[in-house]
């Protein structure tokens, strides 16, 4: 399924999910010093951590607000300090709320890139999302034929190089954002399934190694959050509704 000219909404005081929506979040990642200090007082003590590990401010301020609205997105829906959230990571690192009775059911995850954070929220479904600044890359087809399946490097191949670059994207990120939601990660090598690619198709996998009902437990859905960005969406099932808004402080 494919997004075009979506549509971004302020929020009402209350978030209200319901089982057949998912809720889709637009933030950027440069905000005032103010907030950025506000959100830095609710971080766990490990997060705190991470941030003061990078070298220069501006990607300690990014990883700062895209932690800190995390918690302060979620804290909505749950009716809790932002500062009460607990997280647990899977396996294969991806983030979970820990077990508690207000959260079993609530499934998000997050993606940020360049100066954009998106973060997806549904309830009961297991959810991924990747997202991408669009930038020049010179070798998009030997990225390919090292990652991609064989099937997808052959189209790649026969696009013209006008739309090489979108097809490399929507191929790179539809992969991600499904191996997130499944939370396997990378022990799910990107080349053992298959997902479309060609600009203008619906965005769709298409088909996974050894598992031949996978497909059609999965919708994918390209995002396109800002014209420098490229995002997907993979949600388990079908059926759902997508709202998107956009955070501001």
């Amino acid at each position: 399924m494919k997004t075009l000219d979506m549509l971004w909404f302020s929020p009402s005081a209350n978030f209200v999910l319901s089982k057949d929506e998912v809720h889709l979040w637009r933030a950027s990642l440069n905000q005032p010093t103010s907030l950025v200090q506000q959100l830095a007082q609710t971080l766990s003590v490990n997060e705190q951590v991470r941030a003061d590990r990078f070298c220069f401010e501006k990607d300690r301020w990014h990883f700062i607000v895209s932690r800190g609205l995390l918690r302060t997105i979620l804290s909505r829906y749950l009716g809790m300090e932002p500062s009460q959230l607990q997280f647990y990571y899977g396996a294969h690192n991806k983030p979970a709320l820990a077990a508690t009775s207000s959260s079993s059911t609530l499934q998000f995850n997050l993606s940020h890139s360049h100066e954009l954070a998106l973060y997806a929220v549904t309830c009961d479904r297991e959810i991924g999302i990747d997202l991408e600044h669009i930038r020049p890359i010179s070798n998009t087809e030997q990225i390919a034929q090292r990652f991609f399946s064989d099937r997808e490097y052959a189209v790649l191949c026969t696009l013209p190089q006008s739309q090489k670059q979108a097809a490399f994207f929507n191929c790179w990120t539809r992969k991600e954002a499904y191996i997130k939601a499944t939370g396997r990660g990378l022990s799910l090598p990107l080349n053992q399934f298959e997902v479309s690619l060609t600009p203008g198709e619906p965005a769709a996998l298409l088909g996974t190694l050894g598992e031949p009902q996978e497909a059609s437990r999965w919708s994918l859905r390209e995002l396109t959050p800002d014209p420098e960005y490229v995002a997907a969406l993979a949600v388990e099932g079908n059926g759902w509704q997508l709202q998107c808004f956009q955070w501001s402080s």
